[in-house]
């Protein structure tokens, strides 16, 4: 299913490299006259990234292998160059050699094949000529620091590089002919065709150059009735270079359709229904919400993705909401690419999960949190000392939980509760992820009897934690007040949470002593007024002696909705 998603991606895509092409990246162009003769290098190279070309696949080389590249290749194969060789090294140098030396017979072959084509005539006697003047040229050092970096050439006047000419299409043909096997029934199209031996490596950050998302093993308890290789799982030329291809622009530099999470590298796409559509408006700002690159601002176009997720609670209909949608999640693993995640379903589905998950979320902000929304990378933050160790598998796990509209993962709550108990503060996003977590846990299971938490302060929940951190809060409001100190947060706020009634028996003595300095009586009767409503509400067993996880969740939610609400204007 997966590959067919990704070919069916390629086929509506459009503007999409042909069968057996690909854009690579060529930062340095050599150039050269119809004569042989060079005459510059030039740079491609704008900012971070260099211009791409249409140019015929890579060969998957691995360990000692020699197989140049379709007029274009490293230093090592188009000029025989190795950075920082001594010279007794011999037998580095004899590789570079090699390398030149078979460059140079594919370059002789073409142009004996072509002998009408003058850019391959050229090429050729490029390399008949002294190529020493290249590196008197004033990019050469920029090449050297470099020498794994893409180079081509190109004729001087012509405006595409010699690698991108239209006979090249032609050794596409010829190489497919020159494929071993019968025609075989293809397992992603159903269409028999000619089908290939490998597939071509389609790397992601952390995996080898060579890595590929299928494999064959060889050799290795795989191979059934004689067969080897893509015999045993028959794909064709044609749905291999689609899926191909549709994963490296989903994976490209310039792509807005990945995002990476840890060690995880996240792809996604739409299949629009509409056949003059070939992008969604919700694929374009997808990754906002789940990336977690610590950009200058990490909340780019964010409320704009909240709008729309919302969009069913305000009537407006997510255009393209029948789409289909798909995430893939991929992880290294040696010299493969796993499958570590996979989701299908329609942009309705997802943006309904979506908006549930901000809508769990919501909470009276405070006036620093104030318009910032809750990206997963300021939730995973919020949960960790100064943004950093954050637990390896926590935010695979939240993803996944937002996407599929399943419960989140304890480790989080546990994560956030450590550092509220670290630092003894409960901000906006910390009280959120707690009060999301208890609201999507009591819907899940379906509990009975059970007060969801509101946005605000609920009067009206009889929750013995959250009572328990209503009263706290009033504590520590109360000695703000009259004492201008806050020691009773910053001693026995974790114990509150944990064993109420053994520190409510204290501080609520205490608390008689610090509302004798609040000057403004008024005030007084307010706060007692306060206490005692709130203290009412408990059971007829008094003040529970321990809290369980979820009610030490609803305690700091509690103490935070109690806070809050005095610095609310009534």
């Amino acid at each position: 299913m997966i590959l067919q998603a990704l070919c069916e991606y390629y086929e509506r895509k459009g503007g999409l490299a042909p069968e057996g092409f690909e854009f690579k990246e060529i930062p340095f162009i050599i150039v050269i006259t119809e004569e042989g003769d060079f005459v510059r290098i030039e740079d491609t190279r704008e900012e971070n990234s260099a211009k791409s070309f249409c140019v015929i696949k890579s060969n998957g080389r691995s360990g000692t292998k020699i197989l140049p590249n379709m007029l274009w290749d490293n230093l090592a194969y188009t000029l025989g160059y190795v950075k920082d060789v001594a010279k007794e090294d011999t037998k580095e140098i004899d590789k570079a050699i090699e390398r030149e030396k078979s460059f140079k017979m594919l370059v002789n072959n073409l142009s004996e094949k072509y002998p009408y084509n003058k850019d391959f005539k050229a090429l050729s006697l490029f390399y008949s000529h002294d190529i020493s003047a290249i590196y008197n040229d004033p990019l050469w050092n920029e090449i050297e620091k470099k020498p794994t970096i893409n180079v081509s050439f190109r004729i001087n006047g012509r405006t595409n590089i010699i690698a991108c000419d239209e006979d090249l299409k032609k050794e596409i043909n010829v190489a497919s002919e020159q494929i071993k096997g019968n025609e075989k029934i293809c397992l992603i199209s159903g269409v028999k065709s000619k089908c290939v031996l490998t597939t071509t490596a389609t790397s992601i950050p952390g995996s080898q150059a060579t890595a590929k998302l299928v494999s064959f093993q060889v050799n290795s308890g795989y191979d059934s009735y004689g067969k080897t290789k893509g015999e045993n799982a028959p794909i064709s030329e044609k749905a291999e270079a689609a899926y191909t291809t549709a994963l490296k622009t989903l994976l490209s530099k310039d792509s807005h359709n990945k995002f990476y999470i840890g060690n995880r590298t996240f792809v996604f796409w739409t299949i629009p229904k509409e056949t003059n559509e070939r992008e969604s408006e919700f694929e374009k700002m997808f990754a906002s919400i789940f990336s977690t690159s610590n950009n200058d601002n990490p909340d780019e176009n964010v409320n704009e993705v909240i709008k729309a997720f919302l969009s069913p609670k305000t009537g407006n209909e997510i255009k393209g909401s029948d789409d289909k949608f798909y995430i893939l999640g991929l992880a290294p693993n040696a010299a493969r690419i796993s499958v570590d995640y996979w989701q299908e379903g329609t942009v309705a589905k997802l943006a309904h999960n979506i908006s549930q998950h901000f809508e769990d979320l919501r909470i009276i902000k405070s006036v620093i949190d104030m318009g910032k929304p809750d990206t997963l990378l300021s939730l995973l933050i919020s949960v960790t000392f100064k943004g950093s160790n954050i637990q390896p598998n926590l935010p695979e796990a939240l993803m996944k939980s937002i996407l599929q509209g399943t419960l989140y993962p304890v480790s989080l709550i546990q994560a956030c509760l450590r550092r509220i108990k670290a630092e003894q503060t409960v901000t906006s996003r910390r009280a959120a992820i707690l009060k999301a977590y208890i609201n999507r846990k009591t819907r899940i299971y379906n509990i009975n009897n059970t007060k969801q938490l509101t946005m605000a302060l609920d009067k009206e929940n009889s929750n013995q934690g959250y009572l328990c951190g209503r009263l706290f809060a009033v504590l520590d409001k109360i000695q703000d007040e009259g004492m201008k100190a806050r020691t009773i947060k910053e001693r026995f706020m974790t114990a509150a949470a944990a064993t109420p009634a053994i520190v409510f028996s204290r501080i609520l003595s205490l608390s008689n002593h610090h509302l004798e300095k609040i000057e403004n009586k008024g005030r007084v009767v307010n706060f007692e007024k306060l206490k005692c409503e709130i203290i009412d509400k408990f059971t007829c067993d008094g003040i529970p002696a321990r809290l369980s996880l979820d009610d030490q969740c609803r305690f700091f939610v509690g103490y935070y909705h109690q806070l809050q609400d005095f610095y609310t204007k009534k």
